[in-house]
């Protein structure tokens, strides 16, 4: 079957009034143009984002002045070198660019609308917001080490200026692009093809929980509930900003902290935590769930498109 049927001609355009984020792309034919822009997401992630992060290691390779490639690149996938994060997370920062180029030509929606029903990015939201996790999550974060114990802190791992400079460069990019990607485009995706918000925070949390490859139980609920809270957080302010603040100041105090408690390569390997950690990092992303929803009623976020 030609898939030309499944192709919306004109140009593009905005969703009707009225419609909350998970709707905006439902139009007629929208559940096999969803699908169809999903695997095509997809298949962008599958090939993108490893050619794109070993072409950031060929250059990083470059400028230290050649040598054994094959043991360079093992050293910076194990985030042993500074270019290994970097180059995961500008790999990943490729997927804004494909999610705005499939809503624009494939759904013949305007990319505005893939930020919030405002449309676009509503900047003094996600400031505030920014604002509020750096606070919560670290306040949590250290009423649990009361709870469980203060980690050893040391010096900071050989060579951190390195690693922190290329985390604080490249991290909240990839943060953007996964909240973009998974809140944004396949929960708008699932939900207007589904017709239901819900099953697109569902959906597009399972998706994300999955992605993360090998991890035990409580790892793979605590990847979870982060990406249903999000994804409500989608619903109830109309936008990506508060879930892309979390997300950048979760992952920001993770590479932090394990900067001077561990190193990134052993961060870069963990695959499980125990159900404790689990709870209180989940305890965390519900409470700033609560205090970004209600700052964005005190600061009227649309919810609705206009």
């Amino acid at each position: 079957m030609s898939l030309a049927p499944l192709l919306p001609g004109g140009e593009p355009v905005d969703p009707p009034s009225g419609v909350g984020y998970p709707l905006v792309l439902r139009r007629p034919g929208a559940g096999m143009v969803a699908g169809f822009g999903a695997l095509l997401a997809f298949s962008a992630f599958a090939v993108l984002v490893p050619v794109i992060s070993a072409l950031v290691l060929r250059v990083g390779f470059l400028v230290r002045g050649g040598g054994d490639f094959a043991a360079y690149q093992r050293a910076a996938s194990a985030y042993e070198l500074p270019e290994g994060p970097a180059a995961g997370h500008l790999a990943l920062a490729a997927l804004i660019p494909v999610v705005l180029l499939l809503v624009r030509y494939l759904h013949r929606v305007r990319p505005r609308w893939v930020a919030s029903v405002q449309p676009g990015v509503r900047w003094r939201y996600l400031l505030a917001t920014l604002v509020v996790a750096a606070v919560l999550l670290n306040a949590v974060l250290w009423a649990s080490f009361a709870v469980r114990g203060v980690p050893e802190f040391h010096a900071g791992q050989t060579g951190w200026p390195a690693f922190l400079a290329m985390v604080l460069v490249t991290s909240p990019l990839q943060a953007a692009a996964e909240e973009v990607f998974f809140r944004g485009y396949l929960l708008q995706t699932i939900g207007s093809a589904s017709g239901r918000a819900w099953v697109g925070v569902v959906g597009s949390a399972v998706v994300f929980a999955l992605l993360h490859g090998l991890q035990n139980p409580a790892l793979f609920t605590h990847r979870l509930v982060f990406g249903l809270i999000a994804g409500a957080l989608v619903v109830v302010t109309g936008g990506l900003e508060a879930g892309v603040a979390a997300h950048v100041v979760n992952n920001l105090a993770a590479y932090g902290y394990a900067m001077f408690t561990t190193s990134l390569a052993e961060l870069r390997g963990v695959t499980s935590i125990a159900w404790d950690e689990a709870a209180w990092n989940i305890a965390g992303f519900a409470l700033f769930g609560v205090a970004a929803w209600w700052i964005g009623r005190r600061m009227r976020v649309a919810t609705l498109t206009p």
